[in-house]
């Protein structure tokens, strides 16, 4: 873990493992419910990670806590998922699809509908329930292997990150906050594509592919273990409606970035923005000014006493 929390090994980027045909376009868990978490290997045996532990185990120390009094700002951690956030992967995703139905010889549904299902299904459900496409399960392996190889290739022209995207990296790492990007992309071409849009120097940490982490939400565990921040003093900045949910089942704040969706899909967010030219880094001291998951607890009501009168005398006159 220590090895790997900066994230950009150079090893790894250089000789990352290939990534699965279907890793790209299948729909992962939420996770994070109570009590889940996954597994980490110590020299003394495996060792259960879930958010109660990595935000008791991830407290700040003395001086930790004396510098954030003076500095709150560093005492954050920002979480940003790829897709939709950091750049537009919808169009590069159905680009994909389109460019595999034309090798084929089908047809997309020109249906808005069906192609919004098509951005956030897995590639088997797509394949059999939204294109119907009657292919054997060998074929199925092939088109999903031939649909991730095309998205690798558009992923390689891509030289822009999302619009205010790289301005607002520059205030919070003014601001000495650290920051992650999460994503199911293998590391070398994670890595590519950051040095090519020019924001590779802003992230502390990369969550990959070669992390193995299950759902949503241990990605986002991963990243707070990466950035030594606890999950209560965490950002995650996503777009889809169960991102969210998986930030706040990790008890972590959660920004919205409305396009993929609608405003009205991502009410359960902490804010929604149309884009990161209307945030600033007050923004982030304003969704913890509630004291986060405790604000509502109830709390020991000091009652002070009056102190008895004194009785005048004639002695004290």
């Amino acid at each position: 873990m220590v090895s790997n929390s900066s994230g950009f090994d150079e090893s790894d980027s250089c000789n990352g493992s290939p990534v699965k045909p279907g890793k790209l376009f299948m729909q992962e868990a939420i996770g994070a419910e109570y009590g889940q978490g996954f597994e980490t290997f110590r020299l003394d045996g495996p060792l259960m990670v879930d958010v109660d532990y990595l935000n008791d185990r991830l407290q700040e120390g003395f001086l930790k806590r004396i510098r954030y009094a003076m500095k709150p700002d560093e005492a954050y951690g920002l979480i940003f998922s790829w897709d939709n956030v950091m750049t537009n992967t919808r169009a590069l995703k159905l680009n994909a699809w389109k460019q595999l139905a034309s090798e084929e010889g089908k047809e997309i549904p020109p249906e808005a509908n069906a192609q919004k299902l098509m951005l956030h299904a897995s590639a088997d459900h797509v394949l059999h329930e939204i294109l119907c496409w009657e292919t054997v399960e060998s074929e199925v392996d092939r088109l999903k292997s031939r649909l991730s190889q095309i998205y690798y290739d558009n992923l390689a022209k891509l030289r822009k990150p999302m619009e205010g995207l790289a301005e607002w990296l520059d205030a919070v790492s003014t601001a000495n906050i650290p920051c992650a990007v999460v994503s199911s992309l293998d590391r070398r071409n994670m890595v590519d594509v950051l040095e090519r849009i020019g924001l590779k120097k802003y992230f502390q940490a990369i969550i990959s592919e070669e992390d193995g982490m299950e759902s949503i939400s241990h990605r986002f565990l991963s990243a707070a273990m990466k950035l030594d921040r606890k999950p209560l003093k965490c950002v995650v900045f996503e777009d889809d409606p169960r991102g969210i949910t998986a930030a706040h089942n990790c008890t972590m704040m959660a920004v919205a970035l409305i396009g993929s969706h609608p405003a009205y899909e991502l009410v359960q967010a902490d804010l929604a923005v149309g884009s990161f030219n209307e945030l600033s880094v007050i923004n982030l001291r304003r969704l913890f000014a509630n004291k986060g998951s405790t604000f509502m607890d109830r709390q020991k009501q000091i009652i002070e006493k009056t102190p008895p009168r004194r009785k005048l005398t004639v002695d004290t006159i």
